[in-house]
């Protein structure tokens, strides 16, 4: 049984309160908290995770969606801020976008995260016009199917479908709207992670994420797709593992 954080905003799959770092987990679009299962229990005991639970799915699909990600955002921060320190924060596709909303926040209170891992996800002030989230079922559907990831696989099923539409359809809606807001960037360092074959992903705009931060940048592509993270579970455990300068 996991753990839950504040308002049941957070699991924790692997409990170590004997660790020295807490990593805050973000994940994509129509994905929950278990999405950092696996990668919980390879960073566990050296790094404790927390991986965020939104609203509208699993045990809580009888929530309404958050449809907006500066929303969300500002759900999450009193989350984060309560957690034992240090810590870290990690997002993938919609939660890189997430995590580094979070992080401007935290930082506006005086808390600078020990480093902020984007994965997936171009810069927050690079954005395409696309309206996915207005699409048909079928057209929806296959959009999500392209990038591949077990959502694309569970979705065949018409009753988890139902179940899933609503929260894929909202997080869709907060990316496709979200606009980043010109402020105070972030000053922890930025590590961007991205798959090599990412089919919505320019690598290049990988380097956007530079213009955000005034601490160190760094970037590390991997082989795979756009769920690059099922194939690199290790490598990039020890990814962070090696960034966060904790003993495995």
């Amino acid at each position: 049984m996991a753990g839950q954080g504040l308002s049941g905003w957070t699991r924790c799959f692997h409990p170590a309160p004997a660790a020295e770092m807490r990593l805050v987990a973000f994940p994509h679009a129509g994905g929950s908290a278990s999405a950092y299962r696996a990668l919980s229990s390879l960073l566990s005991p050296a790094i404790e995770v927390h991986s965020a639970q939104y609203p509208g799915r699993q045990d809580r699909l009888g929530e309404p969606v958050i449809d907006d990600l500066h929303v969300l955002a500002d759900k999450l921060v009193d989350v984060v801020s309560a957690l034992p320190k240090p810590f870290a924060l990690f997002g993938h596709s919609m939660g890189a976008i997430v995590a580094f909303e979070v992080t401007r926040r935290l930082e506006a209170r005086g808390l600078v995260p020990a480093a902020l891992f984007v994965s997936a996800r171009r810069g927050p002030d690079l954005y395409k016009e696309k309206s996915h989230h207005l699409a048909d079922d079928t057209t929806f559907l296959a959009e999500v199917g392209r990038l591949g990831g077990t959502a694309a696989m569970v979705l065949d099923d018409p009753d988890i479908r139902a179940l899933a539409l609503p929260a894929l359809r909202g997080d869709y809606k907060a990316v496709e709207t979200y606009r980043y807001r010109p402020g105070p960037d972030v000053s922890c360092p930025v590590v961007a992670l991205a798959g090599d074959a990412d089919p919505v992903l320019d690598v290049q705009d990988l380097e956007n994420w530079r213009e955000h931060t005034t601490g160190s940048f760094e970037t590390e592509l991997f082989k795979g797709g756009h769920f690059y993270l099922d194939d690199n579970l290790d490598a990039v455990a020890a990814r962070v593992l090696g960034k966060l300068t904790v003993s495995p």
